[in-house]
């Protein structure tokens, strides 16, 4: 298996409610290490940017007022097969439909403020990391 790193947000619904520490438990324990962490009120400019897949479509503009509302969590997360662990530990981005004990069924307080985002596949990793770390602040 491969060791890999993928990126995570807890989001604004998560750091609101002061559930960072509870979301970061169930990453650990699913076997990902938390190898870069900050926490950031994200601009404008940087929700537009991360986001910039979705421009064209009618959510945009609500995801990202939502994301610069309130400050959220950016992390590295690491471990083997990390990109597809953690999809699986954060659930169904709808929460009704998400296994239990995952992070949106358990927090997640609707679709679209769903506690959490993680990469889909290592580009997009690579993309998401790099906007919000420099290498050497990834350590582990």
């Amino acid at each position: 298996m491969a060791i890999e790193h993928t990126f995570s947000i807890l989001k604004p619904d998560v750091t609101r409610r002061n559930l960072t520490g509870k979301v970061n438990a169930v990453i650990e324990a699913a076997g990902l290490r938390i190898v870069a962490q900050k926490r950031i009120h994200m601009t404008r400019a940087q929700a537009e940017k991360f986001y910039g897949v979705h421009k064209e479509r009618p959510f945009f503009g609500e995801l990202v007022e939502m994301m610069t509302a309130a400050p959220v969590v950016v992390q590295v997360l690491q471990g083997e097969n990390a990109i597809a662990k953690y999809r699986e530990v954060m659930g169904a981005t709808n929460p009704e439909k998400a296994d239990a004990g995952t992070i949106r069924k358990e927090f997640a307080l609707s679709m679209g403020e769903n506690s959490a985002h993680g990469s889909d596949a290592p580009e997009t990793a690579a993309q998401e990391i790099a906007q919000f770390f420099a290498g050497n602040e990834i350590v582990g």
